[in-house]
């Protein structure tokens, strides 16, 4: 409602000494004008800007006669002041403007400025005038005066000798006699035939204040009780004076009085704030509600301590003892001009603020206003007197010279501290002046000069506590590997907003004359806001930044808005008073018009309009004369002012509203006791169907009378269409600050936008929804059809976002300055005595509330149902897990047995939800473990819950289960089910959470499961969708040696770590620990099926996310698992697992030119170089131990070798592995892709072009070869998997699994691989029935080739010989020997002739040698040795793998 902004100005007085410093302010009844008290001086004080103007300094000899000043009170018209002094005396004061046009402070333009001197009311809006002050009368009252009242034309005065005077503002009694208060009888209420009398003798008033609308007077005796005194008749003497008082207030100490809500808030010794209410039937004083300090706000004692490092227990329970009475008694209670705040000071120091029922805005005794950053506490402000300025703006503050002033008696100048007024600056909502704003979704702040919203998408909020809550909860529980995830996160943002304000200055020109804004008001879309000033009115547009003002500005002068404006689409409307004519009107301006009148549409009306609001096509105003008056508006196409007014309907509502003034807001609603089923006509469920009218807090309701005859609609003129009388008014509510409804209509949210929702103040929220029957059955005639639910929310609510379920609202939040000065220089700088305060914006879900109360009620249907169309709100989830937490906290710590407990209820509401499990174990695991049984007793053994997350596959929630397991179960029963949880996490390859599992196990064994892994918040999104993501533990570096390889060849270098860290170092340590063997029991298992399955893409994702040592489990399967059974099998599988196409015959391949002749090793040489092998520079680093590079199978280390290696050895370095299109100095003569065709799946496509050797630039291909090559290359797979193909090769390789390497060579085409295997197989002993597996095998493939994929018939034709190569060996072979591939390390001149040919050394990896600087060491074993000569340009490139 109001909020603090910025730090206090401070106004200085004139020096003087401290005996003359000010200790009581008080304003004039415009607000214009402050009147500042010092004991023997009065100073006039103007508000904008804020000078002093005048001062009276009364002379020591009057001054020794009357006393020291005490109290100030302004006549109504601000001509007069009475001031009471100290031994009884009342002096007049007479306030004239000096003669003549002189002005003691006037505005200076440069010249040719716009802000000429001509326009109207020029000098009294701008300058500051120059006034006199008169001492024109003294009165002798010969008693201490206790309080002065100004009382429409006189002054009533109390003293301590028990009398009452009414006094002339003229300073004569007129021959009234003073009332002695023992001669006023008091009763507990009016209806008591008589009253007893004050009994005791020295009885006087303390304080009073004169309440118009009650008209009488609140008082506070000198004894602490507290009375109303209201004449019984128009004349004020004893004999007509009555009083009333509440039997249980006996400490009260001052008191202010609301007009507007009739509500006296009576100041209480004990340091709360007891506000009461008459009785309109009796007559009584009625508690309406008390303002107290929980510790909430106001930090108990061991919280300071704390801060203060004191831990001293005597302290702490000393100061618990009186921590009721910190604050001292109050002081001052004030309220604001428009009667919506409340602000409260206690004789201790401190001020808190009240919204008009109860709900705490701010409090300076905790946080920043209480605390240093350093953590010591600071003095509280004391307030010796305190005024509010125009429109709520400013709160004047005469602050008491606490200890802080002489404290260091040494420093001169804080004795002689200049004494001076505090200014605080506040920021109110638009709501609380212009309530027609209730039927927006758009919270809007008005400052004295800006305006704050919070623009955006209707919805669009924030609540920075409690949204980061939710989005942390939905990742937890939302993220799967292949979810992205950022959907929801990104939904949720626009709906929430951010914390920050769009800030509108207000136009200068028009505050200039104009200053105090009275109204603001925002559209609909929230793009464009109009503002109220003195006089005028002006508009702003967000999307053009531009203020638009009235062009003449003699009809902006003349014009006083009296009840507020509004938007109609493009148009405004509001209602003023014409000056000149002396006429009530009702205008509506187009926005998109200049603001002239010329434009305006105007209709003249018979009295004062107070309130004004727009419902759907009507206007509803509320007059002076108590009647309200309903006018259809609706847009003409023809003449400047394009929109017409009628009058359509007024209802007279004198009976029922005691004065206009108490009429808070007037709105036009949809709403009626009868939702639309009901109605004899469903359309007319959307029309005007009631006025409610917010009567000083009494919500009433006016429903349109349907009992009559009915009129069909299409029989009459809607223009001449007499509309239905009201009914006689109901009271809804009580205490009701703001009303929010809605005109829009939605099938799917009918709870929540055909409901009433009312804010409070400290009761919290209402709404008022509708019950609907379920499927439009008949509703049961018992069945009430609306319903009220009260419901507390955390925030001061200023917007309801009615389908969000949401409501908007904004918060005071304070920045310390005070580290920035050192503590002596600035001990006094405002800076360091006050926090910096802004205000931010704040959201809360309300729906779990309505939820709870609805099952409070048995009313389930209507929760499910309200439920069921809010479930694709973002925060649903967190709305259900809510509102199970709250039941479950209440209910578990509950000291009494509960008779009948909510929690079964809820927990079998939740089950409606497919979110159950999840929101059930993310209660649990925010509540305390002492809680959970009372949970589980109501939801269901957490062991079927885990089960039932198993069955519908959500493993992250079934973590969650097992961690709760674990705490409530014994350990056997966790290690089951974490077995069953880690078994189907390896089934769908969920790697995170196969990590924690492992993790998980392996605490339960050791006896670790204090520390319970956390359930996985978020999953990496991992390879189960493309290939293994062998690269995020291995390091792949990608670099140029340029020293070791001519300056024409290029090198491409890679370098592959096996994967280090815990996961490498947990199969080493303790594996002789019998938990360890659990876990690589169930390991191998998996490894088994995957092979058996022929999954090899999995297999490889698996080994490279949990760091399973492939190559040692597959040395000891290779006779069992790792055998390929069917081969054809196995080739097809693969083909379709990395999505590699199966070869086809081109149908030019009977003249290709690379037949025969010359060009085929070219062509190869260039088919090998566009090939997207990456490894060529190969470091296997198994995170074990390093093998010497000797050591490796077949490696020959030659120089070559040995330079690139140390060019290379930086170590790995984790980087993104890419390979992008280089250009080379042949240009366009490289380009060979430009020319061809290329499918979606060839390799040029991703752009994986290895560089071009230069000499390719002599080769001219025809258009024959090129469309050759492209086919070569159409029937290659994606880059990623022959990464994939050549790092499971290599595996087997090492592994010895040489048929499952047959079957990746045939794959990847490359006679290379079959070659090298053969190699293998000379060189070592190998098991004869592997041999004889491969032959079976690739005859297999031979015969499927022929008949089912001839495509493959041309790659065996080339391997044929390798083939017949085997039947040899495998006829050789008598008596095999088990294959030892760690011990084997032959030299390649002892077995590979071919290799010496090539110079390389063809090694045991999967890489063909070839791949450097584009060249393609391939050797075939069907080439002639001369061809060699021609390779020699492609084959400088060497390669080095080390295994360990």
């Amino acid at each position: 409602m109001y909020f603090l902004s910025g730090w206090p100005k401070r106004l200085l007085c004139p020096l003087g000494s401290p005996a003359e410093a000010p200790f009581h302010v008080q304003s004039d009844p415009q607000r214009t004008f402050f009147a500042v008290l010092a004991p023997a001086r009065l100073s006039i004080w103007y508000s904008r800007p804020s000078v002093l103007i005048v001062t009276y300094k009364e002379p020591a000899k009057s001054s020794s006669q009357f006393g020291s000043y005490k109290q100030a009170e302004w006549r109504p018209d601000s001509t007069m002041i009475a001031v009471s002094t100290a031994n009884g005396y009342i002096l007049f004061f007479h306030i004239t403007s000096t003669r003549g046009d002189k002005y003691l402070y006037e505005p200076v333009y440069p010249k040719g400025s716009p802000q000429m001197k001509g326009t109207p009311h020029f000098k009294e809006e701008q300058c500051a005038p120059a006034l006199n002050l008169e001492m024109k009368k003294i009165l002798d009252l010969q008693a201490p005066i206790m309080s002065l009242q100004s009382v429409l034309e006189d002054l009533l005065v109390a003293t301590s000798d028990g009398l009452l005077h009414l006094i002339h503002w003229e300073g004569m009694t007129n021959g009234r006699k003073a009332i002695n208060l023992c001669t006023v009888p008091f009763s507990v209420d009016l209806q008591s035939s008589r009253g007893s009398f004050l009994g005791f003798a020295d009885v006087h008033i303390r304080d009073m204040e004169y309440c118009a609308t009650l008209d009488g007077f609140a008082v506070v005796f000198n004894d602490g009780k507290v009375g109303f005194i209201t004449p019984v008749s128009s004349r004020f003497t004893a004999e007509q004076l009555h009083g009333v008082w509440p039997q249980d207030v006996v400490d009260g100490t001052c008191v202010a009085v609301n007009n507007k809500y009739r509500l006296m808030a009576f100041g209480c010794a004990s340091g709360s704030v007891q506000v009461y209410t008459i009785d309109n039937t009796t007559g009584a004083m009625q508690l309406s509600h008390k303002l107290e300090l929980t510790a909430k706000q106001y930090p108990d004692v061991k919280n300071c301590n704390c801060k203060e490092g004191h831990t001293d227990l005597v302290e702490f329970l000393m100061g618990n003892a009186d921590i009721w009475n910190k604050t001292g008694a109050v002081k001052l209670v004030r309220w604001s001009p428009d009667n919506s705040v409340v602000i409260v000071t206690w004789e201790y120091g401190g001020l808190s603020l009240w919204s008009v029922f109860g709900a705490q805005l701010i409090c300076t005794l905790g946080g920043d206003f209480a605390y240093r950053s350093d953590g010591t506490k600071k003095d509280p402000l004391k307030i010796n007197s305190m005024s509010w300025g125009a429109e709520g703006y400013h709160l004047w503050v005469i602050s008491g010279f606490g200890s802080q002033n002489t404290e260091n008696e040494s420093d001169s100048k804080s004795i002689v501290k200049q004494p001076g007024i505090l200014l605080f600056q506040f920021i109110k909502s638009a709501l609380t002046v212009n309530p027609c704003m209730s039927n927006q979704e758009q919270v809007l702040l008005q400052g004295e000069d800006r305006l704050y919203l919070n623009c955006g998408e209707a919805s669009q909020s924030q609540n920075p506590r409690s949204s980061s809550a939710h989005s942390d909860h939905r990742t937890r529980r939302e993220k799967s590997p292949f979810a992205g995830g950022g959907l929801e996160s990104q939904s949720l943002s626009t709906l929430l907003g951010h914390r920050h304000w769009h800030v509108v200055q207000i136009s200068s020109t028009y505050l200039e004359s104009n200053w105090p804004i009275r109204f603001s008001a925002i559209d609909k879309l929230g793009q464009n806001i109009a503002v109220v000033g003195k006089f005028g009115f002006a508009h702003y547009s967000l999307l053009t930044k531009k203020w638009k003002l009235f062009g003449n500005i003699t009809q902006e002068q003349n014009m006083i808005v009296t009840g507020g404006l509004a938007w109609w689409n493009d148009f405004i409307v509001l209602a003023c008073y014409n000056i000149s004519d002396r006429q009530e009107e009702l205008r509506v301006y187009l926005r998109t018009s200049n603001l002239d009148n010329a434009f305006a549409h105007v209709t003249k009306t018979q009295a004062e309009t107070l309130l004004l609001s727009v419902f759907r096509d009507m206007v509803i105003v509320f007059r002076a004369d108590c009647s309200i008056c309903l006018y259809s508006i609706e847009r003409k196409s023809d003449g400047p002012n394009a929109a017409g007014i009628q009058v359509l309907q007024e209802v007279s509502m004198s009976r029922y509203i005691p004065h206009p003034f108490l009429v808070v807001s007037v709105t036009l609603t949809s709403v009626s006791t009868e939702n639309g089923i009901t109605l004899k006509m469903p359309q007319q469920a959307r029309d005007a169907e009631s006025i409610m009218l917010n009567l000083a807090g009494q919500l009433i309701m006016m429903q349109r009378d349907r009992s009559g005859p009915q009129i069909r609609e299409k029989d009459s003129n809607p223009n001449q269409r007499k509309l239905l009388p009201f009914c006689p008014p109901v009271v809804l509510a009580q205490s009701v600050e703001n009303v929010w409804t809605t005109c829009r209509a939605n099938k799917q949210k009918r709870h929540l936008l055909e409901a009433l929702w009312l804010s409070c103040g400290g009761a919290g929220m209402k709404v008022w929804l509708p019950l609907f029957p379920r499927d439009h059955r008949k509703p049961h005639s018992f069945l009430s059809q609306r319903i009220m639910l009260p419901f507390h929310i955390n925030i001061y609510p200023l917007a309801v976002l009615f389908e969000d379920a949401l409501v908007l609202g904004a918060v005071n939040d304070t920045l310390l300055y005070d580290s920035l000065y050192s503590r002596n220089s600035a001990r006094e700088q405002l800076e360091v005595l006050f926090p910096f305060c802004v205000v931010e914006r704040t959201s809360q879900i309300y729906l779990h509330h309505i939820l709870r109360q609805l099952l409070v009620r048995n009313l389930g249907e209507q929760a499910l149902l309200l439920a069921q169309s809010c479930a694709t709100l973002p925060y649903f989830p967190h709305v259900l897990e809510l509102m199970l937490h709250e039941v479950l906290e209440e209910e578990a710590t509950s000291r009494e047995p509960i008779p009948d407990p909510l929690l079964p209820t809820v927990a079998k509401f939740i089950t409606e939800f497919p979110l159950f499990l999840q929101t059930v174990v993310h209660c649990a695991r925010k509540t305390e473990y002492a809680l959970w049984n009372y949970l589980f007793a109501a939801v269901g053994n957490p062991k079927d819950l885990f089960e039932e997350c198993l069955m519908a596959q959500d493993l992250d929630t079934a973590a969650s289960y097992l961690i709760i397991l674990q705490n409530m179960e014994v350990p056997a029963v966790s290690r089951q089910h974490a077995t069953l949880l880690f078994n189907t996490a390896l089934e769908q390859g969920k790697w995170d959470l196969c990590r924690h599992m492992i993790r998980f196990l392996k605490a339960i064994g050791s006896g670790e499961s204090e520390t319970p892994p956390s359930t996985p918040t978020t999953q990496e999104p991992s390879s189960s969708g493309g290939g293994f993501e062998f690269f995020r533990n291995r390091s792949i570096s990608l670099s140029q040696s340029a020293d070791s390889v001519p300056a024409s060849k290029f090198s491409l270098q890679k370098t592959l770590s096996m994967p280090s860290g815990p996961s490498g170092k947990r199969w080493s340590k303790d594996s002789d620990c019998a938990e360890n063997m659990y876990i690589d029991m169930m390991l191998w298992r998996h490894a088994r099926r995957l092979l058996e399955e022929v999954r090899l893409k999995d297999l490889g994702c698996f080994a490279a996310q949990l760091g399973f040592e492939l190559i040692s489990w597959l040395c000891k399967e290779r006779a069992r698992a790792a055998r390929v059974d069917n081969f054809v099998l196995a080739l097809k599988r693969l083909h379709k697992d990395f999505l590699w196409p199966l070869p086809i015959i081109p149908a030019s391949s009977v003249s290709s030119p690379f037949k025969n002749g010359k060009y085929r090793t070219v062509g190869e040489q260039l088919l090998k170089s566009q090939s997207t092998d990456p490894f060529l520079n190969l470091e296997i680093d198994a995170g074990v131990s390093n093998v010497q590079r000797s050591q490796s199978w077949l490696g020959n280390i030659g120089p070559a070798h040995q330079e690139i290696d140390t060019a290379s050895s930086h170590g790995p370095q984790m980087q993104d592995a890419f390979l992008s299109p280089l250009s080379n100095k042949a240009g366009d003569e490289c380009s060979i892709g430009s020319a061809t065709d290329l499918t979606e799946s060839s390799s040029m496509v991703d752009g994986d072009w290895t560089m071009v050797d230069e000499n390719f630039s002599t080769l001219s291909l025809t258009q024959s070869e090129l469309e050759h090559i492209s086919m070569e290359l159409a029937s290659k797979g994606p880059h990623k998997s022959q990464v994939q193909l050549r790092y499971l090769l290599h595996i087997f390789m090492e592994a010895g699994c040489l048929d499952w390497c047959i079957v990746i060579g045939l794959i990847l085409r490359e006679s290379s691989i079959i070659n090298q295997i053969l190699v293998i197989i000379q060189s070592s002993e190998v098991d004869g029935e592997m041999l004889q597996n491969i032959k079976t095998g690739l005859h297999a493939v031979d015969r499927w080739a022929s008949t089912d994929c001839p495509g493959y018939k041309p790659f065996l034709n080339i391997i044929k010989p390798h083939l017949q190569k085997l039947s040899e060996i495998t006829e050789e072979q008598v008596q095999p020997e088990a294959f030892q591939p760690m011990t084997v390390g032959k030299t390649p001149e002892q077995t590979s002739p071919r290799a010496e040919e090539n110079r390389s050394s063809l090694g045991h990896g999967s890489i063909p040698q070839g791949e450097v600087g584009g060249s393609s060491l391939v050797s075939r074993k069907e080439e002639d040795t001369t061809r060699a000569e021609e390779e020699e340009p492609f084959q400088d490139g060497t390669y080095d793998c080390s295994v360990s």
